[in-house]
């Protein structure tokens, strides 16, 4: 069996010196496969997020990506490796143009940066629109739609996704689930946290269920989604 292109294996640690919030969680997702983290409120979701990329630090396990070890690599370093990482707030330059906001998603690229911009206004139209408008002008989900293109700027092989549908409307939601969609079908892998976990295990390939830091449900999104005890617990029936 070949190796997932990204794997956090068995991943124990928490903030600082403070206590352990991960407790042996494993993630993984395959090349232009989609991985959904679901869970309650203070399940570690985020965090195992940013464990994966370098946020915080490691006292057991290890992450991979192409099946080299960057555990002890820095976040910058990782973006340098293929990652990118999109928090859930803070996620945008406010004042700069939307333009800007994507250039500035290009920061470690010595080559022409152009034809990946028009890939970002393909994928995102209403953004080529608004180009030279200032980003916190912008709607909640227009603001997202410009956190999502400035990690692709980086030309990631891996895109993470810290609850990219926060506080946009259902309409909005469907949209960005769309386009996450369109991106691991352009062969990029994705791992997301989301709070709508029914819509988002709806598009994922696999799908975690984490409890206080560790795996409690691993499967397919279909797999979760039938399980009676997730449905139940997790899903709202």
């Amino acid at each position: 069996m070949a190796e997932p292109h990204l794997i956090g294996e068995a991943m124990t640690g928490g903030y600082g010196r403070g206590a352990d919030i991960l407790h042996g969680c494993t993630l993984s997702v395959d090349k232009g496969e989609i991985a959904v983290i679901v869970g309650p409120n203070g399940a570690g979701k985020s965090t195992a997020m940013k464990a994966v990329f370098g946020m915080l630090n490691l006292r057991s396990g290890s992450v991979r990506i192409g099946g080299e070890d960057i555990t002890h690599l820095s976040p910058q370093d990782r973006v340098a490796k293929g990652m990118a990482f999109v928090p859930q707030t803070s996620n945008i330059f406010p004042s700069m143009t939307v333009e800007e906001n994507l250039e500035m998603g290009a920061f470690l690229r010595r080559d022409d940066i152009r034809p990946t911009i028009e890939q970002v206004y393909d994928l995102f139209p209403i953004l080529r629109d608004k180009r030279r408008q200032a980003a916190g002008e912008l709607s909640g989900g227009q603001r997202q739609q410009v956190a999502v293109g400035r990690a692709l700027m980086t030309q990631p092989s891996v895109l993470m996704l810290d609850e990219p549908t926060a506080g946009v409307s259902p309409i909005v939601m469907d949209e960005l689930f769309d386009r996450i969609i369109e991106v691991a079908r352009a062969g990029i892998t994705i791992l997301m946290v989301e709070q709508n976990a029914r819509q988002a295990l709806e598009i994922a390939d696999t799908g975690y269920v984490l409890v206080q830091g560790a795996n409690a449900y691993t499967g397919t999104g279909a797999e979760l989604m039938a399980d009676d005890e997730v449905r139940r617990t997790f899903l709202g029936g």
